[in-house]
């Protein structure tokens, strides 16, 4: 379903612009900060503890200034960015490559709100977004493959429940030894989201076919699916559990 930007890289795409300490609530990071030249777009990586020498636990994130700054429930991705950064801490080492030019799976912010208003009509997101002339999912990897090489990283286990993601970074370069599955208890705002995920979108979300998010409060905090294994994650540090290999 991805549908790749008519974008032209090259190793020289990306400048390492910046690299500087980064303490946040969940640990101490270095956050390197990239231009992409080819696209125009500012990216930023977190790296957590030493990861050379082993598979990074990984997580390349689409930016989502609705779920990740405002905290809406109509998505997961804030919850996701919290749980994989207490998971890459929790594992001691890791990475989180955070990539601009992701807003709506690639159509950016405003077009995003409009394909919001289409789903109060009954659309479901992928409905919406090609009601509005645009693709259904945008979103280019390569820049973050670059990232990973940059920063001497061969090989990940990827936090992802997108199999478009596994394969954009494998047909990138990148090694996967691993994917680590990122769950997310939904709430009645993005259940229906959530589904069509799955259904339309092949996201592995095997943890909706028991969900009871008509009884979970979207003000509720944050809560993995740790009741299903083995696709589960620990509710207070984001530790996954028994992930399943590839």
């Amino acid at each position: 379903m991805t549908e790749l930007a008519d974008v032209r890289y090259d190793d020289d795409a990306l400048e390492r612009v910046v690299d500087t300490a980064l303490p946040t609530r969940y640990g101490h990071f270095r956050a390197i900060g990239y231009l992409d030249a080819a696209s125009g777009h500012e990216q930023v990586a977190l790296v957590y503890g030493k990861i050379t020498g082993r598979s990074a636990l990984t997580r390349v994130h689409s930016e989502c200034l609705t779920g990740d700054v405002f905290a809406s429930t109509r998505c997961e991705c804030g919850e996701q960015l919290s749980a994989a950064l207490r998971a890459i801490v929790a594992e001691g080492a890791g990475i989180l490559i955070y990539l601009q030019g992701h807003e709506g799976r690639g159509i950016g912010l405003l077009a995003k709100l409009k394909a919001m208003q289409l789903q109060e009509q009954g659309l479901d997101t992928v409905e919406a977004n090609l009601a509005l002339g645009l693709p259904v999912d945008a979103r280019d990897y390569r820049p973050a493959a670059l990232i990973l090489r940059d920063i001497g990283v061969r090989s990940i286990r990827l936090l992802s429940n997108n199999p478009d993601k596994f394969t954009a970074l494998w047909r990138s370069g990148i090694r996967i030894t691993e994917r680590v599955p990122l769950l997310v208890t939904p709430n009645k705002d993005n259940l229906p989201y959530l589904r069509t995920k799955r259904e339309r979108l092949h996201h592995l979300l095997p943890h909706l076919d028991n969900s009871s998010a008509d009884s979970t409060s979207p003000n509720d905090p944050t809560k993995l699916a740790s009741a299903i294994p083995p696709f589960s994650a620990d509710a207070n540090d984001g530790r996954p559990t028994t992930p399943d290999s590839v």
